[in-house]
């Protein structure tokens, strides 16, 4: 059985190498010593063939890329040229994502059925619509499922309704959703086990459930996070043609409030492309209405991302805050508190744009703004691998430790509303 199933995992290996493989691609920490270097950094970024991970303003935080074998000299001279320390953390991305691919692969063959969901590996798409499903008829008195759109690709964007069997469209209600980047693989994984606690671990958590609703769409992306499996691991954006050579927006740079104004590219074949036009994309769209039929009962907006250990809210668009922020910030500091009391993970807390960088027409943004939800938190998961890349048995402590920090944001947002 096992000699069938390497075998498997390796014909599946060879077929992946026609696609993206990386190989060869090093991944850098670039430590930047003062604000002239972050200066530096940041210019570098604009360059689309340096693919950065990670850019915090934070001194003491290092910046993190991705350069191709093309691009690697000229990148070391770059940063020798002004004396940036830099360090190699993986001389060899693609060969670390194929045995990755590989053992994650065998872990979900091996474990088959055996359980409604595993956190011990990462799971394909289909199978994260069917646990909703389950759930939906495990437990029909608390679950609902409705699709709230359909990807470019035709996918079923479903969301998932948890009450305490009381529901009502007077109850307020926290929206959280994962996976707009499709790279980010741990955040549709955390999704998924916020609805585990609060759907098989009930009792424990009921006190989540008195008041509120709680709406989740695990995968935002489902296109780009079904190519990131089956063709290019590191791919972030939809996959809707743009153009004869490129594909797929940045739908994290696509909602409309101050579209395009900073930190989004307006380059088609750019990671961080914010579209042709704002709300360009069916996944945008589909999050975009469930925001707003939410608007008035939502009083917290919570969207997924990795990585860096970051709790981050609006503006995006501007250093400026808004007039609300001291609220937001209290509830994203009991997440930090929460975590750093429970596993000493600690958190960075701020708006994006003061944290990390400028970047218009995010999510978060538009749901404080347009959907007037009063709490709106992007959470930064922790690294793995070189960054978007956890192995398999990093998933359950991840998601354990994420877990407590939604659970005392949610705890506060009870509190105050």
């Amino acid at each position: 059985m096992y000699l069938k199933l390497i075998l498997s995992l390796l014909f599946c290996g060879i077929a992946l190498s026609k696609a993206n493989s990386y190989l060869g691609y090093k991944v850098y920490d670039i430590d930047a010593k003062d604000d002239f270097e972050k200066e530096v950094l940041f210019r570098l970024s604009g360059n689309d063939d340096y693919d950065f991970f990670n850019l915090p303003k934070i001194i003491g935080k290092p910046a993190r890329v991705m350069v191709q074998p093309k691009d690697q000299m000229e990148f070391e001279t770059t940063l020798n040229k002004f004396g940036i320390d830099y360090t190699v953390i993986n001389d060899d991305l693609g060969q670390t994502l194929e045995i990755e691919r590989l053992q994650n692969n065998f872990l979900r063959a091996a474990l088959g059925r055996s359980s409604r969901i595993s956190f011990s590996n990462f799971q394909r798409f289909d199978a994260i619509n069917g646990y909703l499903d389950e759930l939906a008829k495990a437990y029909p008195n608390r679950v609902s499922v409705k699709t709230i759109g359909k990807s470019y690709e035709s996918r079923d964007m479903k969301a998932i309704t948890i009450t305490d069997g009381q529901s009502s469209n007077k109850k307020k209600a926290i929206l959280v959703d994962g996976g707009i980047h499709a790279r980010e693989w741990i955040a549709p994984a955390a999704a998924l086990y916020i609805i585990h606690q609060l759907v098989e671990n009930f009792e424990k958590n009921s006190n989540l459930l008195k008041e509120y609703d709680w709406i989740i769409l695990p995968v935002v992306n489902p296109d780009g996070y079904e190519y990131t499996h089956t063709n290019s691991r590191m791919w972030r954006k939809t996959r809707r043609p743009i153009d004869e050579k490129c594909f797929g927006t940045d739908g994290n740079r696509n909602f409309d409030y101050h579209w395009g104004e900073v930190g989004a590219s307006g380059v088609s074949c750019a990671d961080t492309f914010k579209g042709p036009t704002a709300f360009s994309e069916p996944e945008t769209r589909a999050l975009r209405d469930l925001m707003l039929t939410l608007s008035g009962r939502a009083k917290m907006y919570l969207t997924l991302h990795s990585y860096g250990n970051y709790l981050l809210y609006p503006w995006g668009w501007t250093s400026e805050l808004p007039e609300t922020w001291k609220d937001i910030d209290e509830v994203a500091q009991a997440g930090a508190s929460a975590i750093k009391k429970a596993t000493g993970s600690q958190y960075a807390v701020g708006s994006s744009t003061n944290v990390l960088y400028a970047a218009a027409g995010g999510s978060d943004d538009y749901a404080y703004a347009e959907a007037k939800i009063p709490i709106a938190i992007t959470m930064e998961l922790p690294a793995g691998g070189s960054g978007f890349d956890p192995s398999p048995d990093q998933i359950q402590p991840f998601v354990e430790e994420t877990w407590i920090g939604i659970k005392a944001m949610a705890e506060k947002v009870i509190e105050k509303y």
